[in-house]
């Protein structure tokens, strides 16, 4: 028996198996959490608008901005110059001629002599009438220097009123929300029940250095 070695072989344990096991389980795992699908994108910024051409009153920024605030069925509407005052003189009747033809909605924006940028959104075009017209989808902005936006308050549809000697839009107890003259040189804005606005530029009274009207389709 002297000369008779014994000759172990090792066995995995059980212990061993499990934690092997574990091990494995542990790696598949991590296999999956890189397998993993993407977390869905944010949604994407609403879609900006497509300008036919430059505009010489409103910057980039200004376009986004507004954007966000005109109504859904506008969104991707593209952007056409009808009437700018570089262009086509200071003359409200000038005015709309260029929007026969057009139902609307209109963006009507205004630089004044203070650089102050301003306008309102008309959810139809310009045009000569003896009574208001309009929805309650038509607002008034200014950029003073941010962005605020007066809209439709239900209390009168005072929207929009064209004459050959004025163009007026929101009203009450006798005075408009913004007004321009027939010559398009002079305007004024004062608070109105229709959107209970500030005063859009930095006086009730003001001088237009340039006038844009574009029309979205």
């Amino acid at each position: 028996m002297k000369g008779l070695r014994w000759r172990y072989t090792r066995l995995p344990s059980q212990v061993e198996d499990t934690l092997s096991g574990e091990e494995g389980e542990e790696g598949e795992e991590e296999e999956e959490k890189e397998a993993a699908p993407a977390p869905a994108p944010a949604p994407e910024d609403p879609v900006e608008p497509q300008l036919a051409e430059a505009s010489q009153v409103l910057g980039a920024s200004e376009i986004r901005q507004l954007s966000l605030h005109l109504p859904p069925r506008v969104t991707g509407y593209s952007w056409s110059l009808a009437f700018c005052t570089a262009r086509d003189g200071f003359s409200l009747q000038s005015l709309y001629r260029q929007m026969e033809g057009h139902s609307g909605p209109v963006l009507l924006v205004l630089k004044d002599q203070d650089g102050q940028i301003f306008g309102a959104f008309s959810s139809s075009a310009f045009r000569l009438s003896k009574g208001f017209y309009g929805t309650g989808e038509t607002f008034l902005f200014s950029f003073s220097p941010q962005l605020k936006v007066f809209k439709w308050t239900g209390s009168n549809s005072f929207f929009v009123k064209g004459d050959l000697d004025s163009l007026m839009m929101g009203s009450g107890s006798g005075q408009f929300g913004l007004w321009l003259d027939g010559d398009l040189y002079h305007g004024g804005s004062h608070p109105c029940a229709t959107f209970n606005n500030e005063v859009l530029a930095r006086q009730e009274q003001f001088c237009i250095k340039e006038l844009e009207a574009w029309v979205l389709s």
